[in-house]
């Protein structure tokens, strides 16, 4: 399908300096919401994440498990929204939090660079979610965005969605610290959602530049416009170098500031994080905890 074309259907974006203003305002908004019913619903956007090199078997289940537990320890807090780790994962998480209304992320198409066959990416979302993944977490191949081959770029999107049921999650991650400008992650954002993502995300969190407020405000600026013309709500998640409370709620007023109040939900708003769990917890309870 032609994607690129619909670009044009679209304002571009701000520019840069307008981004940067829009910021400054924002963080100053962002003061109102330090207080612990933010950080509570921020807490349970979660999706909280372990993708290292050291994962196996045994560490994942201990993670899982202590995420499944959380439960009857706080049961004053809503627990995160979902576990994300590796594919090959999926079905040990399943295990350790059956029975809990856990839900299961898993990374996929060729996970973080996405530089693989097609077939291949395909294949391991179709093999995560038969495992048991409820949403699954892809990169839009950013080599294809640089050169500007944003038909091919997209397309890869719909092949990957057409490998999944409809009530399986698709989130897509722009890669926006390697985009870089205002306007290359506009496209990404919108051609991502003319594809078929159920959310658009920050990063990987495996580049030098992960999420940025700045990229968030363009996103949800992208979110909103889409919305606004085609009637289809798409989520947007911060992920990469989201790690204290404080950051955590200005990515929340960045979506409660641009696309409002009816967005702070985990069907829509959402978190990867590791350490920041573990900080927010601290700033909800108002001692220092270390939970995970």
């Amino acid at each position: 399908m032609e994607y690129a074309n619909h670009l044009n259907e679209y304002a571009p974006a701000c520019s840069a300096e307008t981004v940067d203003q829009e910021v400054a305002r924002i963080r100053e908004v962002a003061r109102r919401n330090h207080n612990v019913e933010a950080y509570k619903f921020c807490y349970s956007a979660i999706d909280l994440t372990t993708l290292s090199w050291k994962d196996s078997v045994v560490s994942v289940t201990e993670f899982a498990r202590k995420a499944a537990e959380f439960y009857q320890k706080y049961p004053h807090i809503p627990n995160v929204a979902s576990i994300c780790i590796y594919p090959s994962f999926v079905e040990t998480v399943g295990l350790a939090v059956d029975g809990t209304p856990m839900r299961i992320t898993s990374v996929g198409g060729g996970f973080p660079a996405a530089q693989t066959f097609l077939e291949v990416k395909a294949l391991e979302v179709a093999m995560a979610v038969e495992n048991g993944a409820d949403e699954v977490d892809i990169v839009l191949n950013v080599g294809r965005m640089l050169t500007g081959e944003y038909d091919e770029a997209a397309n890869e999107v719909e092949m990957i969605r057409s490998e999944m049921d409809p009530d399986v999650v698709l989130k897509v991650i722009i890669e926006s610290g390697a985009l870089k400008t205002p306007e290359l992650i506009r496209r990404a954002s919108l051609l991502s959602m003319l594809a078929g993502a159920d959310f658009v995300k920050t990063s990987t969190g495996k580049i030098d530049v992960a999420a940025t407020p700045e990229a968030a405000v363009v996103m949800c600026q992208a979110i909103r416009d889409y919305y606004e013309k085609t009637g289809r709500k798409v989520g947007f998640k911060a992920a990469g170098g989201v790690r204290t409370a404080e950051d955590a709620v200005l990515y929340y007023t960045i979506v409660e500031e641009i696309l409002g109040k009816e967005w702070l939900t985990t069907d829509l708003f959402r978190i990867g994080a590791s350490s920041a769990a573990n900080n927010i917890l601290s700033a909800i309870e108002g001692v220092e905890i270390k939970y995970y």
